[in-house]
This record gives C-alpha cells, sequence and structure tokens, in this order.
C-alpha cells in the first residue's frame, strides 16, 4: 500500500442511491473506492439522489452519503431526468470544501451539475464513466453532449475500463480531451455469511433489460429442468423492460416451481444472496466490467458468464470463470458442470479468490487513486 499524504476532504458523486440498487455497479464502485480511501486518513462522502422507502440514510455500504428525494425534471428520460434542487446547493457547498471531486458521470443531470460546480468553484475533478458515455446517434445524446462534453474535456482526467471504453470516450470527447487512465474496479475479499450456502440455488443479480438477458437465464433454467430437479433458479434485479418476456417465458415453460423473480434488492442483500447461491450467472452482452462479477469472485461464488464481458479474457485465462458463448444451452452447461464437479468448483473458487487479491484488488485501485489525487492537487 503506498503511505497515504496528508488526508484530502475527497468528494464522490453518482447519479442515484436507491434501495432497490437500480443504479448498480457506479454505486458499489463509488462505495468501495471510499470506503478504502476513508481507511487512509481521507476525509470522503458521496453525494447522490436517492429514491426509496424512508428518508435517504446516513450511510451507503458504511460510507457517509449525502443524498436527496430525487424528482423527475425530464419524463421518460430514465436517469437522465432526475434531480433535485437541494442536491444542486449540496454539490455547490461541498464542491468549494472538496480538494477534489470525482464525478461518476453518465448523461444525466447530476452528473452535468456536478462537473458545472466543480468547473465554476475551481475544484479539480477527475470522471469515471464506466462505460456509459460512449458514441451515440440519437438528437437527445447530442443535445446534451453539447453542455456535458466541454466539461468532461476540462476533467484532471478521465478514468476508464477497457481498451473498448477508452476508444469510445476518446470518438465523444475528441481533441483537446484529458488523459483517459485505465483503472480497473476493485473489490475486497467477502466475508463468509452467517448462513449456509444453497447447493441448489442458482441465481442472476442485475437489471431486467435487454442488454442483461434474463430471458437466457430463464432458458436456460428450462434446459436444466430435466437434468436437475432439485436446482432453483431466481432473479433478483429492477425491471427496465424485460420482466413481462420473463414471466411470460415461466408462464410458457410450466417453470413456476422451479424459476422465481424475487424483485430487486439493496446492495447489502444482495451481497448476502451472492455469498449463499451455489452459481451465478450473468448472461449480458457487451458488458464493460460488471462489479456483481466481482462481488461474486470475492464471495466464493463460481460465475458463469459470456464472452463479450470486457473481463471474460482475463477470468477465461485464469479459470476464475466459466465463459461461455451466451446461448441458452451453453449457459446451461456451464451451469450444469459446475454443480456437478466439486473439483472443478474448486478450482474455479480458489482461482476466483486470487483474481480478486492480484488483479482486481481495492488495494492498488485506492493507491492510484491517490496518486492522481495528489497529482490534481498540484501535489
Amino acid at each position: 500500500m503506498t503511505p497515504s499524504p496528508a488526508g484530502r476532504v475527497v468528494r464522490h458523486v453518482v447519479t442515484l442511491v436507491s434501495d432497490d440498487g437500480a443504479y448498480g455497479g457506479p454505486v458499489s464502485v463509488a462505495t468501495g473506492q471510499l470506503a478504502e480511501l476513508t481507511a487512509r486518513g481521507h476525509d470522503t462522502a458521496l453525494l447522490s439522489l436517492w429514491r426509496g422507502q424512508g428518508p435517504p440514510p446516513a450511510t451507503a455500504d458504511g460510507v457517509p452519503l449525502r443524498a436527496f428525494a430525487a424528482r423527475t425534471l425530464i419524463p421518460g428520460r430514465g436517469f437522465l431526468g432526475l434531480f433535485s434542487a437541494r442536491l444542486a446547493v449540496a454539490l455547490w457547498r461541498e464542491a468549494g470544501r472538496a480538494d477534489v471531486l470525482q464525478v461518476h458521470a453518465g448523461r444525466d443531470l447530476v452528473s452535468l451539475a456536478a462537473l458545472l460546480a466543480a468547473r465554476l468553484r475551481g475544484t479539480p475533478y477527475l470522471v469515471q464513466t464506466h462505460g456509459m458515455v460512449q458514441p451515440r446517434g440519437g438528437a437527445v445524446a447530442r443535445a446534451f453532449d453539447a453542455a456535458l462534453v466541454p466539461l468532461l474535456r476540462r476533467a484532471r482526467a478521465c478514468l476508464v475500463l477497457t481498451a473498448e471504453e477508452e476508444q469510445g470516450l476518446a470518438a465523444v470527447l475528441g481533441a483537446g480531451r484529458p488523459p483517459l487512465l485505465r483503472l480497473p474496479n476493485g473489490v475486497r475479499r467477502a466475508v463468509p455469511p452467517a448462513g449456509e450456502r444453497d447447493p441448489d440455488l442458482v441465481l442472476y443479480l442485475a437489471r431486467l433489460h435487454p442488454r442483461k438477458r434474463p430471458e437466457a437465464f430463464v432458458d436456460a433454467a428450462a434446459l436444466l429442468t430435466a437434468r436437475r430437479p432439485a436446482t432453483r433458479f431466481v432473479l433478483h434485479g429492477a425491471d427496465e423492460g424485460s420482466l413481462p418476456a420473463v414471466r411470460d417465458r415461466i408462464a410458457r415453460g410450466g417453470l413456476a416451481d422451479r424459476v422465481r423473480y424475487g424483485g430487486p434488492v439493496a446492495h447489502d442483500a444482495a451481497l448476502d444472496r451472492l455469498a449463499r447461491a451455489a452459481v451465478y450467472v450473468l448472461p449480458s452482452v457487451r458488458e464493460p466490467f460488471p462489479m456483481s462479477v466481482l462481488e461474486a469472485l470475492a464471495a466464493g461464488t463460481p460465475v458463469v458468464l459470456t464472452d463479450s464481458c470486457g473481463i471474460a479474457g482475463t477470468l477465461a485465462d485464469s479459470g476464475a470463470a466459466l465463459v461461455t458463448d451466451g446461448s441458452p444451452q451453453a449457459l446451461a452447461d456451464a451451469v450444469d458442470r459446475l454443480l456437478g464437479d466439486p473439483d472443478l468448483r474448486a478450482r474455479t473458487v480458489a482461482a476466483g479468490h486470487r483474481a480478486v487479491e492480484t488483479v482486481f484488488s481495492l488495494t492498488a485501485v485506492a493507491d492510484r487513486l491517490t496518486q492522481e489525487y495528489e497529482a490534481a492537487c498540484g501535489g
């Protein structure tokens, strides 16, 4: 670990924290980074919108949270149109206090307001886009980029996950862009849950969105019902358009007693479910750097994913996951192998733990962030 200089006032901004985990990976990345930075003596907090039952919590995954109830300013645009006047005030105030601001930025009003506040207050800032700012041809994206791109260009650095994301972001930013720095997501080795692992539970834990392909998970489950009559399949995640198709497949296949949609869950509950499952399946395509996969590896849960995932090659080469072409048959075969071969399962889990400790180390991520913050602050 790199020795930390005098603690900095570090603020991160993410668009939405919610009790159903709807915003997914960027929240996990932000809270993981901030927890490690806090342990090194930095004054940290996460600023965000909040959506859920009751008032905003004081912390998110143990990190100080300053969140405000989300309001829809632009209907029909999902996360892009969410905002809060109270969050705008907090962004202005905290940008003035912070030594450095890190914005987990997408095409949305929160990201735009955070970048604008930092720019006007003269606070150095970094952006991390999580694959959310890529070339888009639509009129809305082009109009939004007219305001967003100049602010992104004034960042001290843009943090990217993969070569593909770097290429796409470079195309969006064009000439005059800041350095694009490769920084992987990181995770800590998980503490085993108090309860036992369920040897018959196969889990899907992601948004129910066409790119995540939850229907492929149900189709794979249908192929496995005859081979493994005791196995159960559960989907968790906020619906973003695919739930009707999932329910239709379950009904048409007569799978209601084997496949269940359990609804969205908060992040701490999601981690618990990952740790108790026998296998985690992520059928997504073009997934840059899925945090849920890293969290499953850290929990000792073997993973099945597709070859278009940004970290598929690394995991396949190290034996840390079973990588497939994403077809329901291939997904089903991979799950069947893990459930039926204890030696393969043990090797995969051990390789996953090694990957967490070496390739996807949160300690190494925080080392790099500390260096970039010092450079941004002139240290």
